[in-house]
């Protein structure tokens, strides 16, 4: 389990379409940062950031629908059905002076929130996110049908240990936490919703990039990536470009962005590189 300075109230609130949702609220302030998930991983992911940034800011982190100890059901996931219930679920909570924090897929949503709702957030800071790095039509396919491959010889189990261990670069102590952790949160719901949860992210990742909107975003935005990022970009379809090409892509489109590559760090960067990821949000909303 969890050390027990990372362990914190879950919070519940339900959403317009009925779904409830799970939340951490920790700290008070004027300021609060709203931490979004990647694909399969859950609220529990920022607890690192949490527990230093608490002090300075009021932290929330949810559980997207179907992910974590949020309920899920017959829902459209996807990137733009996610930005809409991150937006639904701050008009629930009376957010404002709001700070977006995405990883992953959840930089993707976070990013779509801004577009769809200029007025959703104050800052934007962008953690490794998905979105920016764009597939052809073909290069859709393939990706498909290669997941689609996979899924006859590996269960999800299996699936989400490798994913998780593939997104670090060195091995932390809170990958094993968490994959324990979603694993079990996992085993509690039908197996058959949670794949199809998984398969229209993925698919809603592929066929909803945000590039070429970012420069849409007027927000002062921090873009983090890992340099040693295994996840972005896909290393089948896109052998030949490096994190760092894909990070000054987004650094380019959004107006007034500022990028910072954080070196020996995989795609899990909030946890791996915690203490400089904390110190780099300090410094970049101060």
């Amino acid at each position: 389990m969890f050390h027990k300075d990372d362990i914190y109230p879950i919070h519940k609130v339900t959403l317009s379409n009925g779904c409830n949702v799970s939340y951490i609220d920790e700290g008070k302030s004027d300021t609060t940062l709203l931490f979004i998930h990647g694909l399969a991983t859950y609220a529990y992911s920022w607890v690192l950031n949490i527990r230093e940034l608490k002090s300075h800011y009021r932290c929330i982190a949810l559980d997207l629908p179907g992910n974590g100890y949020s309920e899920g059901g017959d829902f459209d996931y996807g990137i733009n059905f996610y930005s809409g219930c991150v937006y639904d679920f701050m008009q629930q909570l009376q957010l404002k002076n709001v700070v977006l924090v995405g990883h992953s897929m959840g930089g993707q949503i976070a990013a779509t929130l801004v577009i769809n709702q200029p007025d959703a957030c104050e800052q934007l800071i962008l953690c490794a996110p998905a979105g920016i790095e764009t597939f052809s039509v073909i290069e859709r396919t393939i990706y498909h049908a290669g997941i689609n491959f996979l899924d006859f010889f590996s269960s999800e189990e299996y699936s989400l240990r490798e994913t998780i261990n593939t997104s670090f670069y060195n091995k932390h102590p809170k990958a094993d936490e968490m994959i324990q952790e979603l694993i079990r949160i996992m085993k509690e719901q039908p197996m058959s919703k949670y794949r199809r949860m998984i398969e229209m992210c993925i698919t809603g990742m592929l066929n909803e990039p945000v590039y070429d909107k970012l420069k849409t975003i007027n927000q002062p935005t921090l873009i983090l990536f890992g340099e040693r990022d295994a996840l972005i970009p896909n290393k089948l379809m896109h052998p030949l470009l490096s994190t760092k090409s894909v990070a000054e892509t987004g650094l380019r489109q959004i107006p007034n962005a500022h990028m910072e590559l954080l070196p020996k760090c995989g795609h899990f960067l909030q946890i791996e590189k915690a203490e400089e990821v904390n110190l780099l949000i300090r410094e970049f909303l101060s």
